[in-house]
């Protein structure tokens, strides 16, 4: 396949955590000038593959070489040091700290020996406009960004590091389609400068339009690399699950108009990213919220459990109002309700707690015994959702940090499951995650609806919309732009109504 010699080898890499293996015998090339795919299931050995590659962690057998030559990477520094840079999924900006200390923070720009200030700013506004962030200041913190900037912030810093192989893990899974574009163009123009891209995904658009090779790995070992075009996606889908794919969204029930409804929002508006929304949620649908990101969705649904403060209009849950002043009166509405955040590693975990912590956090109350916490009740409880959501983790007690990233929603869902809830609000709970992970969260939704509870759900991806939608409200500018149901759901409505283009209009 290749007439060159590759910049980066793992040659018979295995590692294993106590008696699990997370990778076995695996032998892996990354060339200069090419662009390969890492594809596969959440926990089938991607992150630990990268972790090695960059540093991070140590295999348990096998070798690393840079340019045909053994080296062993202490730390990710190391790594760097060699021109190997990884742009992690879980982001490593220091929130505290502004965009500039950020983007300098392991060799600063100096002067007589002292940190250089304005050299910094004007290193870090140059690194700021190679990924098209002019409008970040350098002395902005972190933490006041939204995580779409933080995500390029995070690749600008990749990229200061002059990087001769970058590793991308997951890096468009938080980033709004402007930037997703500028990241194919910034990945296109470092391969012409001939650095190797390492490219994980699950995005299979984002595979075909970018990767010249792919490779699949599952259950920790390297199962074929292709080069592009050579297998469908069908075939590759296959390949990562292990199985043939059948019925990707489950069926659908008749349309219907005479179920009751559970949430009913009159005339919702806050600065201006939600501007008078009206809409009914009735019990047993799938509601979805499309348009392009950033349009409101996503203040909406906070807006809807209380998180937001000065929220105009009026809520009612099963016909009583409902006032929206915090999430604890969302959590005990007339119909309980239910937000699974964003980003389940800031918003929806506390990492170093155990998986059975993290789970009983939203639903203590449910488990109170006469004296505290009845742990027997909480046991059976965690191990019915572990069971329910084919949660795969050691024990229960093993701390959520260790599961893979699909695992780690799951347990997401599954505390706020554990509330009752008879309303859920989704927050693009497939980002990020395996195909096999998207198609189980799609049959509990359609479980959880068929049961009776009301789902609110947005998704940046239109092919889920379709595929697990009664309707979708399409939002422009922070407000409902068209309801699309039926035939009308389909992806050329949504693509017209998100970008706020009428039917009649384009045809003429």
């Amino acid at each position: 396949m290749h007439d060159r010699k590759p910049y980066l080898e793992l040659k018979q890499i295995s590692k294993r955590y106590g008696g699990v293996a997370a990778l076995t015998g695996v032998d892996f090339s990354v060339y200069p000038g090419e662009i390969q795919a890492v594809l596969g299931e959440n926990g089938a050995g991607k992150s630990t593959l990268i972790k090695i590659a960059s540093g991070v962690t140590d295999p348990t057998e096998g070798e690393v070489l840079v340019e045909g030559k053994p080296v062993r990477f202490r730390s990710p520094t190391e790594a760097m040091r060699a021109g190997v840079v990884c742009v992690f999924q879980e982001l490593s900006l220091l929130p505290e700290m502004t965009v500039a200390d950020n983007l300098s923070i392991i060799d600063p720009p100096k002067w007589l020996g002292l940190i250089d200030a304005k050299g910094q700013r004007e290193r870090a506004r140059a690194l700021l406009k190679r990924v098209g962030c002019e409008d970040v200041h350098p002395l902005e913190l972190v933490r006041d960004l939204p995580l779409s900037r933080r995500q390029m912030v995070e690749i600008a810093k990749a990229l200061g590091r002059n990087p001769r192989i970058l590793i991308l893990d997951e890096a468009t899974s938080a980033l709004t389609a402007d930037d997703v574009e500028r990241v194919y163009g910034i990945i296109r123009d470092l391969k012409a400068s001939g650095v190797g891209i390492l490219y994980v995904s699950h995005r299979m658009r984002e595979i075909e339009a970018l990767a010249d090779t792919a490779t699949v790995f599952r259950n920790g070992r390297k199962i074929e690399t292709f080069t592009k075009g050579a297998r469908s996606v069908d075939a590759i889908i296959e390949m990562m699950i292990g199985r043939e794919v059948t019925h990707q969204y489950p069926e659908k029930p008749d349309p219907s108009t005479d179920k009751p409804v559970a949430l009913a929002a009159a005339n919702l508006a806050w600065g201006r990213e939600i501007q008078d929304i009206s809409f009914n949620l009735r019990k047993g649908e799938i509601v979805g919220l499309g348009g392009l990101d950033g349009q409101g969705q996503r203040e909406l649904l906070l807006a809807l459990f209380g998180v937001l403060r000065g929220v105009s209009g009026t809520v009612a849950v099963d016909g009583k109002p409902l006032l929206l002043d915090g999430p604890r009166r969302a959590m005990h509405a007339p119909l309980p309700m239910a937000l699974i955040p964003e980003d389940r590693k800031t918003e929806g975990l506390m990492l170093p707690m155990s998986v059975r912590d993290n789970m009983t956090l939203a639903a203590l109350p449910h488990l109170a015994g006469r004296f505290g916490v009845d742990r027997d009740k909480e046991n059976a409880a965690v191990q019915s959702m572990v069971d329910r959501l084919r949660v795969k983790t050691p024990d229960m007690l093993a701390p959520v940090s260790a599961l893979s990233g699909g695992n780690q929603q799951k347990v997401v869902l599954a505390k706020w499951l554990m509330t009752e809830p008879g309303i859920i609000l989704l927050n693009d709970p497939t980002r990020g995650i395996d195909v096999g992970t998207k198609q189980e969260i799609y049959r509990l939704m359609r479980e959880l609806a068929n049961q009776g509870a009301a789902i609110l759900f947005y998704s940046t991806d239109y092919a889920e919309l379709i595929g697990c939608c009664d309707r979708v409200l399409v939002i422009y500018g922070g407000r409902i732009r068209r309801e699309l149901a039926g035939e009308t759901l389909n992806e050329r409505s949504l693509l017209q109504s998100a970008l706020n283009v009428d039917a009649t209009e384009q045809a003429a």
